[in-house]
């Protein structure tokens, strides 16, 4: 019956971890032995425990000789004018870097609450108060932010209420001129107007009469003689 796969991830039970770290380093210098006797190859290997104990194999008489192979193959030919102390100088502020940089990063852990199983009380309580300074900075932070808005909101409100007001105030103005435009049009027209002349009714009596201007020396008789129709016949109203 085959081996089941192990799934890689933090062993949270620490015996376990300790006994895991110590069949696995045991075999990895095995094979770093191996891989240098099978392939006359040069191999270098350090080992740092979560403790900070060190477990290092070389292939050579000294692990020094390989890491300075290592750093000129890393870092090149030496640049003009620089010496080999200045190349190691680099070197060891790169180290240095390095390792504040994998403090930095298990801090992190620890703040995002992983790898918490090695921590003892003390650390707890250290963590725990670093947490919590942060928490209310955090909060501060966050409520100046929203007094910051909440002001911000409040002005450009004032600013809208401002507007308004300004916009009614014209709109009043507005309908004050119209309406003294309209009492002032009304004003002028005259009030006592009569109808045309030529709208009067007509006084018209039942019987019509027509006058003429005749001269006083004329008589009918007169007219009877000066005046005949064609057919000599007088009309009976010129008699």
């Amino acid at each position: 019956m085959g081996r089941g796969k192990v799934e890689l991830k933090r062993i949270e039970n620490k015996i376990n971890r300790q006994v895991t770290f110590a069949k696995r380093r045991n075999g990895l210098l095995k094979k770093a032995y191996e891989l240098s006797i099978l392939c006359d190859a040069e191999v270098a290997l350090i080992i740092f425990s979560n403790r900070g104990k060190l477990y290092e194999f070389s292939s050579s008489n000294s692990i020094a000789d390989i890491l300075e192979r290592y750093n000129r193959c890393t870092y090149g030919a030496l640049e003009p004018g620089q010496t080999e102390i200045e190349t190691q100088r680099n070197y060891q502020e790169y180290l240095k870097l390095k390792a504040k940089v994998e403090v930095l990063q298990h801090s992190q852990r620890h703040f995002l609450g992983e790898d918490l199983g090695d921590l003892g009380s003390e650390e707890l309580e250290q963590l725990e108060r670093q947490l919590d300074f942060s928490l209310k900075k955090i909060r501060s932070l966050k409520m100046e932010h929203m007094v910051e808005q909440l002001s911000k909101l409040e002005r450009k409100e004032e600013m809208l209420l401002e507007t308004n007001r300004n916009l009614r105030r014209k709109l009043d103005e507005n309908a004050s001129t119209l309406r003294s435009t309209w009492e002032t049009g009304e004003q002028s027209v005259p009030c006592n107007l009569q109808h045309p002349r030529f709208l009067e009714p007509l006084q018209c009596t039942t019987s019509m009469q027509i006058s003429y201007n005749v001269p006083a020396d004329l008589t009918h008789e007169n007219i009877a003689t000066t005046t005949s129709a064609p057919s000599g016949f007088i009309p009976d109203w010129m008699l």
